[in-house]
């Protein structure tokens, strides 16, 4: 570890800054110019972009014969992407939850992360299911931007606005990108360096200091999208990128590589870990089409005590044992016992304003 490893760090927050202002002022003057909702942007052109350093990420490490830190890259962004990603962005602002994300976009993920799951039983993700993942994701492209399309009609009462030509928008959305993959690239090299001079082993950086570097652009773009009033494009964005996660980000290197080993570590934990969070969002979302601050910060808190548990766990710290014990006797089943009594109180309050809503009859109907 040296000073350059800081440096690094520090470059790289700065990049990543930068780069999601400008993905996200092009996208959205993209979406605007060809007819198509900022959700969907956020599901396609922001996602994917967002993925880009996790692709490269995990493209490098299987060609390096490091199956360890590609498999820790993808999960473990994912499980980022949920509770650290979201849950940030939902304490900035609420993030808005729109109603064909509830009906297809959140129960695609949850079949996706299922299917990885199932991959991995045998302890590879196999060229042929490298395909099955991949044509999952082209097909779900193709049929947001279908939908998109079908699902935007233009308002004549609404005055057009200036915006940036096509030109001026595909260039923010290049620099962005790039600004993105380049500040990434720099933040996780030093934190894999700082990480590596403490001893820590590839699933476990893949997991934690990879899969939060790599999860950064997704963080930036999300958060200034809440902040500049797109909050269905931040949650698109998040729920996009763990699609291109399992569907381009693994299926791709699975299939070209001749299949991804998946450690048994990670198909008895993180992997079902993935599923949960993505299983999470469906009542959360579903209960009020919003994901409150309070919620965020549940996420965010969630995050931590998984982080911690995994950092325990490769170390074997003598904090180990009290850890488990307390998030499995009780941190645990206070998270279950939070989420159930939300939902429950979410539907009863929908259901009550519905009742209040509806015009009441008269005594002589």
């Amino acid at each position: 570890m040296s000073v350059f490893d800081i440096l690094a760090v520090l470059g790289g927050l700065i990049l990543l800054v930068g780069g999601g202002e400008a993905l996200v002022r092009g996208a959205s003057a993209l979406a605007s110019r060809l007819g198509i909702s900022p959700l969907v942007v956020g599901l396609t052109v922001v996602s994917v972009a967002t993925s880009a350093p996790e692709f490269a990420v995990t493209l490098g490490a299987v060609l390096r014969g490091e199956p360890e830190l590609a498999v820790g890259n993808v999960v473990g962004s994912n499980i980022a992407n949920v509770l650290l990603v979201l849950g940030v962005t939902a304490v900035v602002g609420s993030v808005v939850v729109k109603k064909p994300m509830l009906r297809f976009d959140l129960p695609f993920l949850a079949v996706l992360s299922v299917l990885v799951l199932v991959f991995s039983l045998d302890g590879a993700v196999g060229p042929i299911e490298g395909v099955v993942l991949l044509g999952l994701f082209v097909g779900h492209m193709v049929w947001s931007v279908i939908r998109g399309r079908a699902a935007t009609l233009p308002d004549a009462s609404t005055k057009p606005e200036k915006k940036p030509s096509a030109l001026a928008s595909v260039a923010f959305v290049v620099a962005g990108v790039g600004l993105l993959v380049l500040g990434a690239n720099l933040l996780v090299d030093g934190a894999t360096m700082i990480a590596t001079a403490f001893g820590v082993s590839q699933l476990v950086i893949g997991l934690t200091v990879v899969a939060v570097g790599t999860s950064l652009p997704e963080l930036a773009a999300s958060v200034i999208a809440a902040r500049r009033g797109e909050r269905d494009m931040a949650f698109g964005n998040v729920v996009g990128s763990n699609i291109a996660n399992i569907g381009l980000v693994l299926g791709g290197p699975a299939l070209f590589a001749g299949g991804i080993p998946v450690p048994d570590s990670a198909v008895a934990f993180d992997i079902p870990i993935m599923l949960a969070v993505s299983l999470l969002l469906i009542p959360i979302a579903f209960t009020g089409s919003l994901i409150h601050r309070s919620e965020g910060l549940l996420f965010v808190g969630f995050y931590a005590a998984y982080s911690i548990y995994v950092l325990l766990l490769a170390t074997d710290h003598d904090a180990l044992r009290g850890f488990t014990i307390t998030m499995v006797a009780y941190v645990l089943p206070m998270f279950g016992i939070l989420v159930a009594g939300h939902v429950l109180f979410e539907t009863w309050d929908r259901h009550a304003a519905r009742r209040e809503a509806e015009p009441h009859a008269s005594p002589d109907d």
